[in-house]
């Protein structure tokens, strides 16, 4: 029988593969790529560059006693350097400090560590001496997020960028849930890469180029890598994650990605819509959530918006099991009338022809001693929402 180090070892071998060379050279792109980092009101751009803005901070970390295990890429950002030209492009540039965060008195440390850092992507001439880190979070600080509970204990700071692509430095010590799907559960370690622009011995090339690994949360690597190369759709226990995966689901379906299993998914539907109006029950909460997810998610595709509101309106119109009916009918119409502002946005309402509008059956319908209207099939359940066809 296998001892249990050795399974632990067969179990990170599936996990984990070595980059290709053109899996490499993609990272390289990405890491020395200039991102802008948008200031508001009059301060300026930072011209930032994702390598040099991760070695400063985790150096500076290490001045300040917080020892950094690993520093590693996530996300779209992930997925796109493994597969190249799958349909989407990658959004923001998410990275993970992983840190011991053993007390709340750290997460301010790694803030003024962070916001300290971005005086030195100030352009020459600006006078640094009248900066303050309250300045520097108002003007460059798209979000913040602090988590301190006995399961996690991470943190995230977001550097905007107007179009999009943000800057996203997260710092975990302990996460239950790192990922929402197959396809985005990849991370690269970013070690090898960074100690390469430290010390380099010639030009990265084919030949010479570090070593670099790739992790699938998810747990089999080439198994996920798969999924992400034929765009299948594939999770596990979507009830554990914050809002269910719903709107990354979605997501994924616009983009033409296909679950594995049409029959499965249809229960997990289920589960992710439960888990979506758990985190979020209020109409308002709701409301947010979607409107930053389309403002984040869909920047430069404004086309696709309404069509992903379509596709989220059927599943949750089909899947959700856990609401009253008015309140169902509430979420329903939220998202009906945000579909429609994106189109009257796009200046885009077609004919009337081509429109599916939905109508709302009045109360009487249902009430069989209401004989002054016409009603086919009155013993027949009707549902809440009918086609205007």
């Amino acid at each position: 029988m296998a001892s249990k180090a050795e399974l632990t070892g067969t179990s990170e071998a599936v996990s984990h593969s070595v980059l290709t060379w053109d899996q490499v050279n993609r990272l390289n792109e990405v890491l020395t790529e200039v991102v802008p980092v948008h200031g508001r009101g009059n301060f300026p751009t930072l011209e930032v560059r994702l390598k040099d803005i991760v070695q400063r901070v985790r150096t500076h970390l290490e001045r300040r006693g917080v020892q950094v295990k690993d520093v590693r890429l996530n996300g779209s950002t992930a997925s796109h350097v493994l597969v190249q030209d799958i349909g989407w492009s990658y959004k923001d540039l998410d990275v993970i400090f992983r840190v011991d965060l053993p007390r709340e008195a750290e997460f301010q440390l790694i803030k003024d560590v962070v916001l300290g850092t971005l005086l030195d992507f100030l352009p020459e001439g600006v006078n640094k001496d009248k900066i303050t880190p309250m300045t520097l979070k108002e003007a460059y600080v798209q979000k913040l997020v602090k988590v301190y509970t006995e399961q996690d204990r991470w943190s995230l700071i977001s550097l905007s960028n107007n179009n999009g692509r943000n800057v996203e430095l997260k710092f975990v010590d302990a996460i239950r849930r790192q990922f929402e799907f197959s396809v985005d559960s990849f991370q690269i370690m970013l070690d090898p890469m960074l100690s390469f622009y430290d010390f380099p011995q010639a030009p990265m090339s084919s030949v010479v180029h570090p070593t670099v690994v790739g992790e699938s949360m998810y747990g089999d690597f080439n198994e996920a890598l798969d999924h992400l190369r034929n765009k299948t759709i594939a999770t596990k226990r979507p009830e554990e994650i914050r809002g269910g995966g719903l709107l990354k689901y979605c997501n994924l379906l616009v983009r033409d990605f296909r679950p594995t299993s049409e029959e499965e998914f249809k229960g997990l539907e289920r589960y992710m819509c439960s888990r979506f109006f758990i985190d979020f029950p209020d109409i308002g909460e709701q409301q947010r959530k979607l409107e930053a997810y389309l403002q984040s998610h869909f920047v430069g595709e404004e086309k696709s918006k309404y069509d992903y509101l379509m596709i989220l309106r059927r599943v949750v119109n089909e899947s959700t099991v856990c609401l009253m009916g008015h309140e169902r009918r509430q979420t329903l119409n939220l998202i009906s009338l945000t579909a429609f502002r994106v189109l009257a946005e796009q200046n885009a309402i077609p004919d009337a022809s081509s429109v599916t509008c939905y109508y709302q059956p009045a109360p009487y319908v249902r009430d069989h001693n209401f004989s002054n209207y016409y009603v086919a099939s009155c013993n027949q359940n009707i549902p809440t929402w009918l086609p205007c066809n």
